[in-house]
C-alpha cells in the first residue's frame, strides 16, 4: 500500500493560478509562492455574501487515528464533486510534530492537501515569521535592562518566553545572560514552541493589520519592580513586530488532489493554545465559496470549546454545523482495546468506548446548540456488525451519521457525507450561538464552567498561587477575559489514561498564564507543558532527501 507521501507525489497539482480562478480570486489580489502556493491579500478582493462555515472536530484522539483532516479535505472534495462551490480553510502544521511523533497535518490518501512536502516544512515562512517577531520582542525586553533599564523592569519577573519551532525539551527552563556583564543580565528564562506563544494566538485572532498591532502592543512581558506591567507596547515593539508579520498575515492558497481551493494559515495547538486556524483566512474563504469546511484541534473537548468561547466570541464567526469526526478503531482503543487487537471484531470495546462520542455529541448538541452530524472515518477492518452496532446508537442520540472512504478515493468517497452536511446547513436557521459560560463570571468560575459542563469533571482545584493570580488579573481589569485551558487532548480529563468519558474526577490547575495580546487567560491542568519533548523514536529519524531533492518519510 503506497504511503501518503507516496499517493501525494504521484499527483501533479494544477498551477495555482487555476485554482485562484476557480476560487474566484483576481489577479490583484494574489501573487504566487512558486508554481503551487499563493498568498493572497484579503483586502484586494471583492466585498461578497458570506457563505456557510462547517466546522470539523473529533473525539478524543488515540494511536489507533481519527483522521480529522482527512475528512475536512475529502468533506470538501465531496461537496465540489456534487457541484458545490466549496473552499478549505485549515491550520498550518507546525515542525514539532512533523519531526516528533503526530507527523504532518495535510490529510491522508487521495485526501490530500498539495504539495505536502513544502506544507508540511517551511511552507511560506508564516512559522518562521511568528518565531522571529517573538524572540525580537524578547531581545527588546533583555536589551532594555542591559541599556539603562529606563522603564525599571524587574529581572525576576520577566515572564515573556522565547520560542522555536522544534520539540526541544531542554530549552524549556533555562538560564540566559551568562559570561559577563557585557553578555546581558543572567536570569531564568526559557522557551516555548512557537505553535504554542502568544504571538502565535495574536496572530491567528487579529482580524486585520491594524488589528495585529493593537494586539502586539498589549502583549505583557514583564513587571516593573513595583509590580505593574510592562508591555510591548511600552518597548515600541508592536511596529517592527507587525513588519516581521506583514506579509505572513496573508492566506496561502493550495489545492487539494481533487482540486479544491484551500486556505492554510495560521497553527496553534489546541492542548495548549486556542487550536484554531486564522480569523483572517476562515473570512477569506467564506467571502469566496459557498460552502467553508473548517477544523479545530484534537478533540471537541478542546478544540470546538476554544473554537466557540475564543474564537467566535472574538471575530462574530458562528458555525452552520458541526462534523464529529471518529473512528470505529478509536473508539474500540477508548473501550479497552489493545493496539494489537484493533483490526479484529470487537463489540464490547466498541459499546464501551462510544461513550466517548455520545459525550462529544451531547456536548455540542446541549452546551453549544450546534447541530451535529458523526463523520465515520472507515477503515478495511471494519465490520458490518460494528458499522451496524456505531450506527444504531449514534442515530438513537438523534444525530445523523455518515461514512467517509477519502482517504481511498477523495472526493467520490464522501460524497454521501457531503450531501448530508450541506443538507444540514441549507435547512438550518440563523440563531445565536451559546458560549459555555457568560463573559461577565468570573475567571475561576469560567473554568469551573469549561470542567463540568465539557470535560465532566466533578470538582476543580487550583493551586494556590494559580487562585492567587487569578484574582490578580481581575483586579488588572481582565475579568470578562474568556479562558483557555491547557490540558492533554487523549482525555476529557487531565489524565492521559482515563479514555472514553470519565466524569465526577477532580481536574486540577497548576498554573496560569495571562495572553494580553490574545485576550484571553491559559489555566494549565494537569502536567502539560508549552514545549513538547521528542518521542524515543522521533518521526524525524525515518525523513530523508535524495540527490534529486525528493523528499521521502513524511507521513
Amino acid at each position: 500500500m503506497p504511503t501518503d507521501i507516496e499517493i501525494a507525489q504521484s499527483v501533479t497539482p494544477r498551477p495555482i493560478q487555476e485554482i485562484a480562478a476557480k476560487a474566484g480570486i483576481p489577479e490583484e489580489a494574489y501573487a504566487p509562492y512558486g508554481r503551487y502556493i499563493a498568498k493572497v491579500e484579503p483586502t484586494a478582493l471583492p466585498k461578497r455574501r458570506q457563505g456557510k462555515l462547517i466546522l470539523v472536530t473529533a473525539i478524543n484522539p488515540t494511536p489507533a487515528g481519527e483522521g480529522k483532516t482527512t475528512v475536512s479535505v475529502g468533506l470538501a472534495d465531496g461537496m465540489t464533486k456534487l457541484g458545490k462551490k466549496a473552499m478549505l480553510a485549515l491550520r498550518e502544521p507546525s515542525l514539532g510534530p512533523v519531526f516528533g511523533m503526530k507527523g504532518g497535518a495535510t490529510g491522508g490518501g487521495r485526501a490530500q492537501v498539495l504539495p505536502m512536502e513544502q506544507i508540511n516544512l517551511h511552507f511560506t515562512g508564516d512559522l518562521h515569521a511568528i518565531t522571529s517577531a517573538n524572540n525580537l520582542l524578547a531581545a527588546m525586553v533583555d536589551n532594555h535592562i542591559q541599556q539603562g533599564n529606563k522603564l525599571g523592569i524587574d529581572p525576576r519577573q520577566v515572564t515573556w518566553r522565547r520560542c522555536l519551532d522544534v520539540n526541544d525539551r531542554q530549552l524549556r527552563d533555562i538560564v540566559s545572560g551568562l559570561g559577563g556583564k557585557a553578555n546581558g543580565m543572567p536570569r531564568e528564562d526559557g522557551f516555548d514552541i512557537t505553535a504554542a506563544s502568544e504571538v502565535m494566538a495574536v496572530f491567528c485572532l487579529a482580524i486585520d493589520r491594524a488589528d495585529l498591532k493593537r494586539r502586539l502592543a498589549r502583549l505583557q512581558v514583564a513587571r516593573k519592580w513595583d509590580g505593574t506591567p510592562v508591555t510591548a507596547g511600552d518597548l515600541n515593539a508592536q511596529g517592527a513586530m507587525a513588519a516581521l508579520l506583514t506579509d505572513a498575515l496573508q492566506p496561502n492558497l493550495v489545492q487539494t488532489i481533487d482540486g479544491t481551493p484551500c486556505l492554510i494559515h495560521g497553527g496553534p495547538f489546541a492542548n495548549i493554545a486556542h487550536g484554531c486556524n486564522s480569523v483572517i483566512a476562515t473570512r477569506t474563504a467564506l467571502s469566496l465559496a459557498d460552502y467553508v469546511v473548517t477544523e479545530a484541534g484534537f478533540g471537541a473537548d478542546l478544540g470546538a470549546e476554544k473554537f466557540f468561547d475564543i474564537k467566535c466570541r472574538q471575530s462574530g464567526l458562528r458555525p452552520d454545523a458541526v462534523v464529529l469526526v471518529a473512528t470505529i478503531r478509536a473508539l474500540k482503543h477508548h473501550g479497552g482495546c489493545h493496539k494489537a487487537e484493533l483490526s479484529q471484531e470487537g463489540l464490547e470495546y466498541l459499546k464501551r468506548g462510544m461513550e466517548n462520542l455520545l459525550a462529544h455529541i451531547a456536548n455540542i448538541r446541549d452546551v453549544w446548540h450546534m447541530p451535529c452530524v458523526v463523520a465515520i472515518n472507515h477503515f478495511v477492518s471494519d465490520t458490518e456488525a460494528e458499522i451496524a452496532l456505531l450506527r444504531g446508537a449514534v442515530e438513537a442520540a438523534g444525530a445523523p451519521v455518515g461514512f467517509c472512504d477519502g482517504w481511498a478515493r477523495g472526493g467520490e468517497g464522501v460524497t454521501d457525507l457531503a450531501e448530508q452536511v450541506c443538507a444540514l446547513v441549507d435547512a438550518a436557521g440563523e440563531s445565536p450561538l451559546t458560549f459555555t459560560y457568560e463573559d461577565s463570571l468570573p475567571l475561576k468560575e469560567k473554568i469551573e464552567a469549561v470542567a463540568r459542563r465539557v470535560y465532566h469533571a466533578g470538582s476543580v482545584s487550583f493551586a494556590p498561587a494559580a487562585e492567587k493570580q487569578l484574582a490578580a488579573f481581575e483586579a488588572e481589569g481582565w475579568g470578562n477575559a474568556p479562558v483557555c485551558i491547557a490540558k492533554t487532548q487523549y482525555s476529557f480529563s487531565d489524565d492521559p489514561k482515563r479514555l472514553a468519558a470519565p466524569s465526577g474526577y477532580p481536574l486540577n490547575i497548576r498554573q496560569v498564564r495571562l495572553s494580553a495580546g490574545a485576550g484571553f487567560v491559559v489555566a494549565f491542568a494537569g502536567d502539560i507543558i508549552a514545549m513538547p519533548g521528542l518521542p524515543r523514536v522521533p518521526a524525524a529519524e525515518g525523513i530523508d532527501v535524495d540527490d534529486n531533492g525528493r523528499i521521502s518519510g513524511l507521513f
